[in-house]
């Protein structure tokens, strides 16, 4: 997988293919809320609650704790 900037529904589609756009959004950011040291992580590196462009370091650590779509 190429490490770039994706959109969060872009983002969402990889790990959930199989729902439609705002589903995959939803469920990867309940994710990533859930998850309070992934969340933690993201916020110390600019992540922004309602943020819709993750940078490559927010989806790299995203993919190190999700593991690969």
């Amino acid at each position: 997988m190429e490490i770039r900037t994706y959109g969060l529904s872009e983002l969402a589609i990889l790990y959930l293919p199989n729902i439609n756009n705002k589903s995959a959004s939803n469920q990867l950011s309940k994710w990533i809320n859930s998850n309070n040291k992934l969340y933690d992580e993201l916020v110390r590196n600019g992540y922004k609650s309602r943020q819709k462009l993750l940078t490559p370091k927010q989806v790299n650590i995203i993919i190190d704790f999700l593991g690969e779509p």
